[in-house]
């Protein structure tokens, strides 16, 4: 598997050690990003989160990972379930944990938040993690909405995420990040500014993200470090929040963590009794949980405003008739704001959805699978389109309406590149602000040129920053996916694969097919079909073009090794060596076969099969009758030449066999070498007979066959 900068660490039907099978992106950070999988072995879903390329190598964030590990110690519900790392070959490094199906709450966050009812659910189950990871000397440093995942969307299933800044406790402990800063500076704790961590940050992060999701906002701590630094020593802002979730927020949040709850299991006590004299809902006493609130959908500054000057008496008639006119606009506010509350106001100024930040979307379809897409959406038309498109698929959809920083166009430039690759079989599209990556695959290498060209041009991208990386597939290929185009062209005996890969070929790698056709034409289908199907592969064929006669006897010579029999050929009527085994129209064949020492009983059985159809039986025949190994031996050690085809000289008296090409049956002639242990035929077949009666003799005796051994001789013009 590869990466570059314009793609994800791993793409939609990757299959990491031969067990997880991505099928969605769950998450990109700055660091890493977070994949969702299926394990091919128990089809368990998992999720992975893996280091971008860049620091997959870096000692640093190895040991952050590393860290993270180490939480699968911590058995508790509450906790999400780490297994071990893992790396790739090309290096990247990925962790496995469990899959929490829900939304976190930065999602809810961005719906406009939850009730206090079920927040005081949520504190008590992530306390009650935060005992068990505590209870191991693990703090985990960054605890943010986005950090607590509703398993099902239920409260009481809230589960801690991401561990990956958690730091050891123990007496010594090195901090992982060193003295700098760890954690989101809206949740941290005033102290951890300082560097300084023990599990009182985690009960602030605790509190002051309890608070943001009460709000249904992030909370405003400044633009600058200084700012940051004044608002974090100053309390959080419980005004308005119901009792008991306020007085326990104070209590988890106070700048001084001297002064704070101490520790997970305080949080609990407190919920369960709580402190006698906790801080009222309000300044005056009063409990306004009860009463109705109107709260602008977006906060704006107050203007300054210039101290007034006591009215003397005779400004009081014309200050009542300037108040009037006053009390009219503020009459009118009031009465706009709650239009503008209720949404009476959307068709004219728009509908106000929840910010979000980032704002990105993905959707992909798996290779064989059908559309998955989630993220937010800016309008209405943009929601219908992308739902239909899905669900008409059988895919499924998990979309919230929001704003955010995009370009005016954003709906509108999504769905067409959604339409420009949604007839692929396998795409991804993230989409965050204005940037989108694009990834596909393709059967059609016309087709990769073609969509790569249109995903470049401007009219299709629109407003977005688009980069796009489209594979030429299948992304996966295995020995058992070419078996049944093999299959199809098996004309000459079994074409094979050569040293697959037992995890199939990843793109880049060699594919080699071996064995034998009957033509020409056959070949070439082959290689054209072959081509087309192993994407971006490259193709090694070692596939010999016999020809039908050495094809029909190729069917029934048996399956036995080489017995170290050679076939030495020579040109007469001088004897030279033919090294390629190649004649002219004109030429005397010599042929000798040379007995290996080791062979020193049996029979030996010399045949050439030609174009023509013809089988012409070089030893024995009727010019050389007896065909044993120890007869051609005739007394001799080691190895012992036997001269089955002679010189034109040599055979001039009629008693040996020669031959000389003509144009009649040009091409390749097979010489086969069979050595058996007893006679194949009962008695000496002709000198020349048809290749079907030859090989319907021959599949009848195969089990004597030893050893087999061959060379091919061509003849041209």
């Amino acid at each position: 598997m590869t990466s570059d900068s314009s793609r994800g660490i791993f793409q939609i039907g990757d299959v990491l050690n031969n067990t997880y099978r991505i099928d969605r992106v769950l998450g990109l950070g700055g660091t890493s990003e977070v994949y969702r999988a299926k394990s091919e072995i128990s089809g368990r879903i998992v999720a992975i989160k893996a280091l971008r390329t860049e620091f997959s190598r870096n000692e640093d964030f190895l040991a952050l990972m590393t860290r993270e590990e180490d939480m699968r110690e911590i058995r508790h519900d509450a906790v999400v379930r780490y297994y071990d790392n893992q790396r790739t070959d090309d290096g990247h490094v990925y962790l496995v944990m469990d899959y929490v199906d829900g939304p976190g709450l930065d999602r809810k966050i961005a719906e406009g938040g939850m009730p206090a009812d079920d927040l005081m659910i949520v504190c008590r189950r992530v306390a009650e993690g935060l005992v068990a990871a505590h209870a191991k000397n693990i703090v985990h440093r960054d605890l943010s909405p986005d950090n607590i995942i509703l398993r099902d969307g239920i409260p009481s299933e809230a589960v801690i995420i991401d561990f990956g800044i958690a730091k050891d406790t123990n007496p010594g402990a090195e901090t992982i990040v060193g003295s700098e800063f760890a954690g989101k500076y809206a949740y941290a704790a005033p102290e951890q500014l300082n560097g300084q961590t023990d599990v009182r940050a985690d009960i602030y992060a605790l509190g002051a993200l309890l608070l943001s999701t009460y709000r249904g906002k992030a909370p405003d701590i400044g633009s600058n470090l200084m700012e940051v630094i004044k608002n974090k020593n100053a309390p959080l802002d419980t005004q308005g929040v119901p009792e008991p979730l306020k007085s326990l927020i104070d209590r988890m949040t106070h700048p001084d963590r001297d002064k704070r709850l101490m520790s997970a299991q305080g949080i609990l006590d407190e919920i369960a009794s709580p402190s006698p004299g906790a801080a009222p809902a309000s300044a005056s006493g009063q409990d306004m949980s009860d009463q109705t609130v109107i709260v602008p959908r977006r906060a704006t500054a107050a203007p300054k405003v210039a101290a007034p000057k006591p009215a003397k008496a005779s400004d009081k008639t014309e200050l009542r008739g300037a108040l009037l006119p006053v009390l009219a606009v503020v009459g009118a506010v009031v009465v706009g704001a709650g239009l503008y509350i209720s949404g009476a106001l959307d068709g004219v100024i728009g509908p106000q959805y929840p910010e979000a930040d980032p704002f990105t979307l993905t959707a992909a379809r798996a290779e064989g699978g059908a559309p998955d897409i989630q993220g937010f959406v800016p309008s209405e038309e943009t929601l219908a389109a992308l739902t239909a498109l899905a669900t008409d698929e059988g895919g499924t959809v998990d979309l919230t309406l929001a704003r955010g920083d995009i370009p005016a166009t954003w709906g509108s430039d999504v769905m067409r590149i959604v339409d420009a690759v949604d007839h692929l079989p396998q795409w991804q599209i993230i989409a965050q602000a204005d940037t989108v990556r694009v990834t596909g695959l393709t059967y059609d290498r016309a087709e990769q040129s073609a969509l790569s060209d249109l995903l470049g041009d401007a009219t299709v991208k629109g407003a977005f920053e688009l980069t796009a990386s489209i594979e030429l597939g299948p992304r996966f290929l295995t020995e058992a996916g070419l078996e049944p185009i093999l299959r199809d062209y098996q004309d000459c005996g079994e074409l094979t694969v050569v040293d697959a890969p037992p995890t199939g070929y990843p793109n880049g790698s060699q594919v080699i097919i071996a064995g034998s056709v009957a033509d020409v034409q056959t070949r070439s289908a082959l290689t054209d079909d072959l081509t087309a199907s192993i994407g971006e592969r490259d193709l090694v064929l070692e596939v010999e073009v016999l020809n039908p006669t050495l094809c029909l006897v190729d069917s029934v010579l048996p399956n036995v090794p080489h017995g170290g029999f050679e076939v030495d050929l020579r040109i007469g009527p001088d004897e030279r060596v033919s090294d390629w085994g190649h004649y002219v129209v004109g030429e005397n064949p010599i042929i000798d076969v040379v007995i290996p020492a080791d062979a020193t009983d049996g029979y030996l059985f010399v045949t050439a099969l030609d174009v023509s159809g013809n089988v012409f039986h070089l030893l024995p025949n009727v010019l050389m009758t007896d065909n044993s190994i120890e007869t051609l031996r005739d007394g001799r050690d080691g190895e012992a030449k036997v001269r089955v085809a002679h010189s034109l000289a040599a055979a001039a008296d009629g008693s040996k066999l020669a031959f000389v090409v003509d144009d009649t049956a040009l091409g390749k002639t097979r010489i086969v070498v069979i050595h058996s242990e007893d006679q194949i035929f009962d008695g000496l077949r002709p000198t020349t007979e048809s290749a079907q009666g030859y090989t319907a003799a021959l599949s009848e005796r195969t089990g004597v066959v030893t050893s087999l051994d061959s060379r091919i001789l061509t003849t041209a013009r």
